[in-house]
């Protein structure tokens, strides 16, 4: 089985001034109530530590903002148990391939 390699986690010297206005920008939504980006901290802040973690929801939001000026619609929030299902699924697929490279199951018809 082949492990794909590890992405960089250093981010590069851009424009000061945004980077700031964003990790300001991700302190408040990682605070708001019930929000998808808050949820996101707090899986990532466990593995990555929470600075990290706060890094990536500022590119988060830096991405979001791009497809929102882009494609001119307002910012829908994901909905949380669309994606939990859709995650446990997947989850449920990877075991079952997995399951199947051991050839503890037979291939699914």
């Amino acid at each position: 089985m082949k492990v794909p390699e590890k992405k960089s986690e250093r981010i590069n010297h851009g424009n000061s001034s945004l980077k700031t206005a964003l990790v300001e920008a991700a302190w408040a939504a990682v605070h708001t109530k019930e929000s998808y980006l808050k949820r996101r901290y707090y899986s990532l802040s466990v593995r990555r530590g929470k600075k990290r973690a706060l890094i990536a929801i500022a590119h988060k939001i830096l991405i979001a903002t791009y497809f929102i000026l882009k494609n001119r619609v307002p910012y829908m929030e994901p909905d949380n148990q669309e994606w939990l299902k859709k995650r446990k699924q997947a989850q449920i697929n990877n075991y079952l391939r997995r399951l199947r490279e051991l050839e503890a199951l037979p291939p699914s018809q």
